[in-house]
């Protein structure tokens, strides 16, 4: 019997995947930039075990035991094997034992917070591990599972890059900056909700590729530019820039989903009200100081500097008063102390009461690590 355990980070687009040229594959329309956050307060924790004496592959996800029989799984399960074959890291008898996978994630699963990503990225690496090809190129494995699981191989800022190749050989993703690069930059997530969302990523998509005009000008004519603009900004830096592409690609991304037919729809009031606390905040402020991005669903992930989280939370407990804001199940994470004043909250809306679920204070992280003992 062999067993290893293994966890893998969530990572949040900042300039967005959406639509597929290959769906077999699951090869991008374009390039996307995200960040990877670190594990301590959202990531995947998977355990494999495989043995000679399993009668058959299993899979049981936050408790609850799922089909095996999943395409995508058995890709990733296939191409791992194979290559660990192909490059004689294990033995051969090892490869044909059935598995046996228990997955975690400590945060709510398939409520637009990214836990495919976090998943397929963990399954991947912790099959590598028990293969021993942990050390190879395994992003190009990550995306037959979901797309942007890619992206959670690597720490800091991470492209993926869309390629040309019809294989998908080199559809991969790589590091732009790792996480030691802007170690001030922060990231607070507001849970509006932690529901299963309506439409899934994977059906809006392919909705939005057959029936958007607007998604094919974005492909085309935006995402390129934004790209080097972003990294530039990332290599620099430059937090004004940083944000303003970040809070209009995500302005984009939803304005495709609304061009899609029928319409794809994710955020909702909630998510508009926290954008129109950010462009007031900025406006006070006369710069960006923080930017929003909504993936597919209604929650808010802001990325700001370290020295504004105190007032930027407050700001934020003021225009959605929560009964359970003194508590630490409220605000998760890296704690923060709340100042007594700040920015003047008669410039702000007040909206309504427990509107947000909890709060996630974070920061960019490390990739995926094998946490048992080896």
């Amino acid at each position: 019997m062999l067993s290893v355990t293994c966890t893998a980070p969530v990572n949040i687009a900042v300039i967005k995947y959406w639509g597929k040229r290959n769906e077999e594959l699951i090869l991008p329309l374009n390039d996307s930039i995200s960040a990877t956050l670190s594990t301590e307060h959202l990531c995947t924790t998977t355990t494999i075990t495989a043995s000679p004496n399993f009668t058959e592959n299993k899979i049981t996800l936050n408790g609850v035991e799922e089909s095996f029989e999943n395409k995508r799984l058995l890709r990733c399960l296939s191409e791992v094997r194979r290559r660990a074959d192909e490059h004689d890291k294990c033995r051969k008898e090892i490869l044909k034992w059935n598995i046996h996978v228990v997955t975690e994630n400590n945060f709510p699963t398939a409520a637009g917070l990214a836990s495919s990503a976090s998943g397929y990225a963990c399954l991947v690496y912790a099959l590598a591990c028990l293969y021993g090809i942990e050390k190879e190129e395994l992003s190009a494995i990550a995306r037959q599972g979901s797309g942007s699981a890619c992206r959670s191989l690597y720490s800091g800022f991470v492209q993926w890059k869309k390629g040309c190749h019809d294989n998908g050989s080199d559809s991969i993703a790589i590091q732009i900056v790792p996480e030691t690069h802007w170690p001030e930059m922060r990231i607070l997530i507001l849970v509006v909700n932690d529901a299963k969302k309506k439409t899934s990523s994977t059906h809006g998509m392919s909705t939005s590729v057959k029936t958007s005009e607007l998604l094919k000008y974005r492909v085309s004519s935006c995402v390129d530019k934004n790209i080097e603009a972003l990294t530039k900004a990332l290599h620099d830096k430059d937090f004004e820039l940083f944000g303003k592409i970040t809070m209009q690609d995500s302005n984009q991304f939803h304005a495709v989903c609304l061009d899609t037919y029928p319409p794809c729809v994710y955020m909702n009031d909630i998510s508009h009200s926290i954008v129109n606390v950010i462009h007031q905040y900025n406006k006070v402020h006369g710069e960006i100081k923080v930017a929003y991005t909504f993936d597919a669903g209604p929650n808010a992930c802001l990325y700001l500097l370290e020295k504004d989280v105190p007032d930027v939370l407050r700001i934020i407990n003021y225009a959605f008063p929560n009964d359970n804001v003194k508590s630490v199940e409220y605000i998760k994470g890296i704690p923060v102390d709340l100042p007594e004043s700040g920015t003047d909250f008669d410039q702000f809306e007040t909206y309504g009461s427990n509107l947000l679920k909890y709060l996630i204070h974070t920061k960019v992280g490390e990739g995926p690590k094998r946490i048992d003992e080896q």
